[in-house]
């Protein structure tokens, strides 16, 4: 199916917003319906497109990041006037795999290792321009995902969840946790060396968090050790050395 590139770039912009509409009683689905609005355009019969309308602000509650996947799969599926029914049971069985991936991929996994990275960066001298870095290049990370989201929900419609399943999406997921575990591990070290070092140990405060970064990191690479067991450990070395160096 053919969606005009000026549709698709109308839909993806909108989905930035997704949560906008938020509301107890549906969740993300008046925004889902906003988003697919410019999907929707070549629809012409009337009753079809107050039904479809209708449909695409049901119930919705997913991962934002990964909305794109269910605003491309389902406006597919109206565009190939597929029977409501159908299109209403997709609708609820993306809800929870796709919140449950974005949740692991962006919440336990990019958004940690982001921020321990950008924790690195200033520690080491990177200041505002490392915020700043950091900032753009995530949303623009996050777009590419909505972006891929939406092009491979409108290529493939009902059969999207295969689709996902074939995909980097689960494999980056998995990759993710372990990422985010090295890098929580091995920035809270060099963070904590960084604030002891006026205590007149500076030199070996960093060789003691060099050595610790890479412990941790090896520790979580190879066994997958959840990033908080990291941190709590980090905060703990760095405590005791700053009370053995006092």
């Amino acid at each position: 199916m053919n969606v005009p590139l000026a549709a698709r770039l109308r839909a993806l912009i909108r989905l930035a917003s997704l949560q906008a509409s938020w509301t107890y009683e549906r969740m993300q689905g008046v925004g889902l319906g906003v988003a697919s609005e410019p999907l929707l355009d070549s629809l012409t019969d009337p009753d079809h497109v107050r039904a479809a309308r209708s449909r695409s602000v049901q119930y919705f509650n997913a991962h934002p990041y990964l909305g794109g996947i269910a605003a491309g799969a389902l406006a597919r599926a109206e565009l190939d006037h597929e029977p409501g029914e159908r299109i209403v049971r997709l609708r609820r069985a993306l809800s929870g795999p796709l919140g449950a991936l974005g949740d692991q991929l962006f919440w336990a996994g990019v958004v940690p290792a982001t921020m321990s990275g950008l924790l690195v960066a200033v520690v080491w001298g990177g200041g505002v321009l490392a915020i700043v870095t950091a900032v753009i290049a995530y949303n623009i990370g996050r777009m590419l995902v909505t972006a891929w989201g939406l092009r491979i929900g409108l290529h493939h419609g009902l059969h999207v969840a295969q689709a996902v399943g074939a995909s980097w999406l689960p494999r980056g997921t998995a990759w993710a946790g372990a990422v985010a575990a090295v890098l929580v591990g091995a920035g809270a070290p060099i963070a904590g060396a960084w604030l002891i070092r006026d205590t007149g140990h500076g030199d070996r405060s960093l060789a003691f968090a060099l050595v610790a970064a890479l412990a941790f990191g090896l520790a979580g690479l190879r066994h997958r050790v959840p990033a908080i067991a990291f941190t709590l450990a980090a905060a703990g070395l760095v405590i005791l050395w700053r009370w053995s160096a006092a």
